[in-house]
């Protein structure tokens, strides 16, 4: 749906790709200042320890740098509203006890990052070692070792909702009881963390430098942990190689470098490398379902029951990560289906391990997972093809705005369409007979499905009753036109793949007519950008998109005044586009009415508004518990059932965003996202042992996928407008991610199915192929 060649719905090139392509982007790595001081730091080998005593280097105690030092810096808290929660203080720097390996214990400061690292080996941790809860779902038994000894189980919260389950229990012919459990996986942007922290004197600052998704966020929490009124605090986001959620949260390293900063009087930076990554900064996504589905002899999905853990690790993240998966997990589980009934209950655990931080497709991507299994498992006992079952249960079209059993409000969009374009690309009859006939190879052919809806863009009625520090309001932009007819626009999100600087430069050209080519974004600066909690839970198109077009619509008025004046006519007479006002005798660019605001006030009219060509507005949806993207993924797969490898021989995916600014872009975070949910589905996992102890801290233990791994992705694009935002855009950022586990489960227990075998955790490795292979009696 393009309404404009350069605006919504044109496939531009992105503005950001020459200065990445050509190495011209600025990250933090990049960064050096005059005097500028390494920092590293000794981090924990257990996983729960009583600190006994911390013995620094003699010689260079002035350089290391312990809790004990850290006068006036608050622990980070990370609370929510929620009866029932516990909370927890992640200590800056571990004092009296160590909670996971890689907890930092220690900051040492040198004039190399080598040599930093030195003294961090030279610094000697005296620890009493402790019993790990290592396993979530013991976490919670009455003997396990407590993480906070004022809890009275290892559990920050347990949430739950029921409706009508019991009628419709009563009701089913036919019961499916799974469990299923998802890997804790690392995800790993190509840039790592990282930050530079100096004071200026001049303005009396501190400023940070940092990797970050939300920094805005970021100062609210330096300003509570370190003391300071956050109008001493200015933080700073540069390019950023990547985020995924990782880049989300306040880090005990970034107040660390701002109380040296500010401490030293010079300049700090911290680089986090892989090991520090992999082993305790960014582990996400670690699910347990115990789940039931209830269907009638007829193929109705009737009700679900389930019980799902969720490992939240040692401590809440700020501004908020403990429960934000387990407790999503009740509200999201039915998804776009019909049911009479429905059950959850869930825990979020605590575990000597880091704290889980929001991955992309936050809980959705193992909800998907266990709802779309038990889906097809429903489907064949009752000898339903799988997409019958599902064109029968979904919500149909014709009910949008559709009210889930969850209270979940659908915008929009067309499920059923969705699921049969997928099934038409797929041939799904042609599979079936190729299956029925077998590969010539003796591989087994399985064909699979998966289906969700992705709630983005959420505003602040869905945050508020969280009672969490990050409640979304107005979202904010300021545009400004400069003297020769270019556009300056101002936001608070950050963008990190998000291709910003190309699809908000789309949307002014929508509204003002300015060349995409002459705008500039300014982001990523909290000295210079409007109030924003950031980007986050695929929010920036649908809400700072909003914003911008709101802006712009503000300065179109006063634009359209000042042509008025020019060319003779009356501002309703004035349309913009191509870089120009026009009117019914004649046109004026746009850089002569910018020239005649700043340079020649004598040629604008009376009454002019005297804000002049700047505005800065607030935007909401019309409804702001969020868009509802959607989309079908299918994989067929072939499994060898020698060596338990399998291999993706197609993948499809029909999604729904709604309008999109630039479909090129949404492309590119589709197919990015898929490669995620491929690694999710098939590689990636971080185990750990009975100590607590993580089992893959180099990328030689920690399977990503690259080029080899990953398929040819066919993309098609269903365009359903939202009603509910500017130009009926959805947010679709995280939409990739969540459906490959799911749809690829599905795919190898189809393959697996005649041998009586079935995959109920992810990764699907060869080992836990050939393992159900040989439950199901048959290799």
């Amino acid at each position: 749906m393009k309404t404009s060649e350069r605006g919504v719905g044109a496939s531009i090139p992105r503005f950001e790709d020459d200065r990445y392509l050509e190495g011209r982007g600025r990250f933090v790595g990049d960064i050096r200042m005059p005097n500028m001081l390494e920092v590293a730091f000794l981090r924990s080998p257990l996983a729960h320890a009583e600190i006994l005593g911390i013995a620094k280097p003699e010689g260079a105690a002035h350089q290391v740098f312990t809790a004990a030092d850290l006068d006036g810096v608050q622990g980070i808290r990370a609370d929510s509203g929620l009866p029932g929660f516990r909370s927890s203080v992640q200590p800056i720097l571990a004092a009296d006890r160590i909670r996971h390996v890689n907890e930092p214990i220690a900051a040492c400061v040198a004039a190399t990052r080598a040599e930093a690292e030195d003294l961090a080996d030279l610094t000697r941790l005296d620890a009493k070692p402790l019993p790990a809860v290592h396993d979530m779902l013991k976490a919670r038994d009455k003997d396990a070792p407590l993480l906070h000894p004022e809890w009275e189980e290892n559990a920050f919260l347990e949430s739950g909702f029921e409706q009508g389950i019991e009628a419709a229990i009563e009701k089913a012919t036919v019961t499916v009881r799974r469990q299923y459990r998802t890997a804790r996986q690392c995800m790993s942007p190509m840039e790592g963390r990282g930050a530079v922290a100096y004071f200026d004197d001049q303005a009396d600052q501190l400023v940070i430098i940092t990797s970050t998704q939300m920094p805005h966020i970021v100062r609210n929490g330096l300003a509570e942990c370190l003391g300071l009124d956050q109008g001493r605090i200015r933080v700073i986001a540069p390019d950023v190689g990547g985020g995924f959620g990782y880049k989300g949260i306040l880090l005990a390293e970034e107040v660390v470098l701002g109380w040296l900063a500010m401490r030293l009087r010079r300049p700090m930076r911290w680089i986090e490398d892989r090991r520090e990554q992999l082993a305790g900064n960014a582990n996400c996504r670690e699910h347990w379902y115990d789940i039931t589905g209830y269907a009638s002899a007829d193929g109705k999905l009737l009700g679900v029951d389930c019980e799902a853990i969720v490992d939240s690790g040692a401590y809440s993240a700020y501004p908020f990560s403990a429960c934000l998966e387990a407790a999503q997990v009740a509200s999201i589980l039915p998804g776009p289906y019909v049911m009479e009934g429905y059950r959850c209950r869930t825990w979020s655990v605590a575990t000597n391990k880091p704290a889980i931080l929001p991955y992309r497709g936050v809980a959705r991507t193992g909800v998907c997972f266990a709802m779309e299994l038990v889906i097809d498992d429903l489907a064949c006992e009752l000898g339903i093809e799988p997409a019958e079952f599902r064109r029968r249960n979904l919500a149909p079209a014709e009910q949008m705005p559709f009210v889930n059993i969850t209270g979940k409000i659908f915008d929009s969009g067309d499920y059923v369409e969705a699921l049969d374009r997928a099934v038409k690309a797929l041939d799904l009859p042609a599979l079936r007979a190729r299956q029925e006939k077998g590969e010539p190879d003796g591989r087994l052919l399985g064909v699979g499905l998966s289906i969700f809806c992705e709630q983005g863009a959420h505003g602040t009625s869905v945050y508020s009753g969280w009672g969490i520090p990050m409640v979304p309001g107005y979202e904010q932009a300021t545009a400004r036109m400069t003297p020769d007819g270019g556009l300056e626009l101002r936001v608070g999100v950050q963008s990190h793949g998000q291709s910003l600087e190309t699809t908000l430069a789309q949307v002014a050209n929508e509204v003002l007519g300015v060349e995409p080519g002459k705008v500039r974004l300014v982001h990523g600066d909290t000295a210079l950008t409007p109030y924003s909690t950031g980007t986050w839970g695929s929010r920036c198109m649908v809400m700072a998109g909003g914003a911008v077009a709101t802006a712009c619509e503000e300065l179109a008025e006063r634009v359209k005044a000042i042509a008025a004046k020019l060319l003779q006519a009356e501002p309703e007479q004035i349309t913009l586009a191509d870089g120009e006002a026009r009117g019914p005798s004649g046109s004026v660019s746009l850089s002569r009415i910018g020239a005649a605001w700043y340079h020649a006030p004598q040629d604008l009219p009376e009454g002019v508004d005297a804000g002049g060509l700047e505005a800065t507005k607030g935007y909401k949806t019309v409804r702001d518990t969020g868009t509802f993207s959607y989309a079908c993924h299918s994989a067929l797969v072939l499994v060898d059932p020698e060596t338990g490898e399998v291999e993706i021989e197609r993948y499809g995916i029909v999604e729904d965003g709604g309008v999109l600014v630039n479909p090129m872009v949404v492309d590119g975070q589709v197919w990015g996202g898929a490669v995620q949910g491929i690694g999710t589905a098939l590689y990636e996992e971080m185990p750990y042992d009975s100590e607590g102890q993580p089992l893959a801290t180099t990328l030689a233990d920690y399977m990503l996928p690259g080029a080899a791994e990953s398929p040819s992705i066919v993309i098609d694009h269903m365009e359903t407008p939202s009603p509910i935002s500017r130009f009926g855009q959805k947010g679709i950022g995280e939409s990739g991610a969540i459906g490959p586990p799911a749809a690829i489960g599905n795919a190898v227990n189809d393959a697996l199915r005649g041998f009586g075998a079935r995959i109920g955790q992810v990764p699907i490795t060869p080992e836990r192929v050939l393992a159900a292979l040989a439950a199901g009696g048959q290799r």
